[in-house]
């Protein structure tokens, strides 16, 4: 059904390429995103959740 379609759009066959190309930048952006990034930063995002709150109110009303 959509081979009719996909064989009356010109210049198709670029499209498959440029997916391609997209996928890789990115990827490869994020890997060097993820190995420039500061370790002390990811240590305080990964303990962030386990911290108590100072400013929480620790007695029950």
């Amino acid at each position: 059904m959509f081979k009719h379609y996909f064989e009356r759009i010109e210049n198709i066959e670029i499209w498959p390429v440029i997916s391609l190309i997209i996928f890789f930048l990115f990827f490869t952006g994020l890997l060097i995103y993820i190995f420039k990034i500061d370790k002390n930063f990811i240590n305080k995002m990964k303990n962030l959740p386990l911290e108590d709150d100072e400013t929480e109110v620790r007695s029950n009303p």
